[in-house]
């Protein structure tokens, strides 16, 4: 049974986390060095905390994983905070916390209200492996299309001579930039690893031979996208607008290949 109070006090959590950055960069003070931005950290462990231990009885069912559409959102969305979080104690991408953090709470509550069940035979290592190394893809490729989004708005507040306000706030583009390319790298060779595992030890994952489902052709052609993206950067020096424009367009084929596939079968089918 979930806990109401429990999946309450996540939410709060995942809300004020993104309330508090929101207000710093309105405000355009750095509060780091009194800090505020210790007291954000904390607040966004707890709100990760609780998630798990919300998260943690809904994966298991009858000896195997629920891996149904809301249950995988919810489990995604826990390993992109996570994520963001250890990048944030590294590198300047607390902002990107005012969308993560709140939309992760959201998505902790739609589990919580539309649970589902859809039971997979107990993991064997090869799958486990499979599984973790692609949703940690999945989490840095998901911060690297947050961390384009906030590029491309910050390309046009400078174009349109508009530097003020709470965008002075924010890492220089090139920082920016940079940061973006660092997570799809390595999201990028943690992605190339999940195609390999699941293209070529098919059998020895899932225990049937490899079939070109719609899911592995997407993530296949996410792959392909990230590759010339990353090919582009290093030997053309590709930036901006078309480096904002595949990166996303990548990580909407990631999303189609796996969660729109499962809302597919399990939501219009009833799969």
């Amino acid at each position: 049974m979930t806990n109401p109070v429990i999946n309450f006090l996540a939410l709060a959590l995942y809300v004020a986390v993104g309330a508090l950055l929101a207000q710093r960069l309105v405000s355009g003070h750095d509060d780091a060095a009194r800090g505020a931005r210790f007291g954000v950290l904390a607040l966004g462990l707890g709100a990760v905390t609780l998630h798990a231990a919300m998260l943690y009885p809904a994966l298991q069912i009858d000896g195997g994983l629920n891996l149904s559409l809301t249950t995988a959102f919810s489990l995604a969305a826990w390993v992109v905070a996570i994520l963001y979080i250890l990048a944030s104690v590294l590198r300047p991408v607390d902002y990107l916390g005012i969308l993560i953090m709140p939309l992760a709470g959201l998505i902790l509550l739609a589990e919580w209200l539309w649970p589902g069940v859809l039971p997979i035979a107990p993991a064997s290592r090869f799958q486990t492996t499979h599984i973790v190394i692609s949703i940690l893809a999945y989490g840095l490729l998901c911060l690297a299309a947050v961390q384009s989004l906030l590029l491309l708005y910050q390309e046009r507040h400078l174009h349109a001579r508009q530097p003020g306000g709470w965008v002075r706030m924010l890492p220089p583009m090139q920082t920016t930039e940079h940061l973006m390319f660092q997570l799809i790298g390595l999201g990028f060779a943690l992605l190339t690893l999940t195609v390999v595992s699941g293209v070529f030890f098919s059998e020895e994952t899932f225990g049937r031979p490899f079939k070109p489902t719609h899911h592995i052709v997407l993530a296949l052609l996410a792959w392909g996208v990230y590759g010339i993206l990353l090919f582009g950067r290093f030997k053309l020096g590709w930036r901006g607008r078309p480096a904002v424009r595949l990166t996303l367009a990548g990580f909407a084929l990631l999303v189609l290949g796996y969660f729109g596939t499962k809302f597919v079968l399990e939501v219009l089918l009833g799969r």
